[in-house]
């Protein structure tokens, strides 16, 4: 019987050095080193009595494994590799790959006539000619050189009462012996009414690719320089419509010089403005190649 004590202290001693350690730390006094005896661990062992003291002591043990066991844990961890900023998102909403450029041209309604990019240079090049209805001349009274002179002569939204239409379907306007409007460029001047008239503008992005005379240089002249270099009895005796005339004034400077109006030229449209730069640009691109007939 006398050695009971100590086969009880040997079988508790490593657990009551732990709940020990445990239990010093709340309550601030406990002795710990080799000089320490089995008595003394029976003693404390024995002074944890209550309930509530051992419940506390085996919390404060659990918690201490549980520490234990997520250390050990950690190191088997693995991350995915972070993404750079660029593949975070891409255009469907996703993750991975790169965005897809933001697309910055210009697109107009097709089916919109733009006051500004049709309407007006139209008038210009066949109306408001030195003469007849230009800012000099401004015959009967009438000017069609900008917006505000031109809706004197309009009715949004009914042609059959606008005197313009009805002057251009006539035939009255522009005279007999002047280059006349096409069909598709009375329905242009019909369509813009309709739709109210207005003093519209939209400019596509202006594409300079594959600049050439027949698809490019010659549609331009027969919309906006026609009215004045074109007919039995052109301007200047200069018919632009012909790439041999076109070429020749191309050639010796006084095509560029009259787009961009440059001072001691004749400014090509003489009035309403410089044509829209996209114009002038492809007009320079094709000066510049040599003005070939392709």
């Amino acid at each position: 019987m006398s050695h009971l004590p100590r086969q009880r202290s040997r079988s508790v001693g490593p657990f009551s050095r732990l709940v020990e350690f445990c239990y010093a730390a709340l309550r601030g006094r406990a002795s710990f080193g080799p000089d320490r005896t089995p008595e003394h661990d029976t003693s404390l062992f024995d002074h944890m009595s209550t309930r509530s003291e051992r419940t506390l002591t085996f919390t404060i043990i659990g918690l201490f494994v549980m520490a234990v066991m997520l250390m050990l844990m950690l190191p088997s961890c693995k991350h995915e590799p972070l993404l750079p900023p660029e593949q975070i998102f891409t255009s469907e909403g996703g993750t991975g790959g790169t965005a897809e450029p933001i697309d910055t041209n210009v697109y107009c309604d097709p089916d919109t006539v733009y006051f500004q990019q049709t309407i007006l240079p139209m008038l210009v090049t066949y109306c408001a000619t030195p003469g007849c209805h230009d800012a000099i001349s401004h015959e009967e009274g009438v000017r069609l050189y900008d917006y505000q002179h031109i809706m004197q002569q309009v009715h949004p939204y009914d042609p059959g009462h606008s005197d313009l239409y009805d002057e251009v379907q006539d035939g009255d306007m522009p005279p007999n012996n002047s280059p006349q409007l096409s069909n598709a460029q009375q329905q242009l001047l019909y369509d813009w009414i309709m739709q109210g008239a207005q003093n519209n503008s939209c400019e596509s992005t202006c594409n300079l690719d594959n600049v050439t005379w027949s698809g490019t240089i010659l549609p331009l002249f027969e919309l906006k320089c026609n009215g004045c270099h074109g007919g039995s009895n052109p301007q200047g005796s200069l018919s632009l419509n012909s790439w041999s005339v076109a070429n020749t004034v191309a050639m010796d400077g006084r095509l560029a010089g009259a787009v961009q109006h440059v001072v001691d030229f004749s400014a090509m449209p003489p009035s309403g403005g410089m044509l829209p730069q996209c114009d002038i640009d492809k007009i320079l691109i094709w000066v510049q190649a040599g003005a070939p007939n392709n």
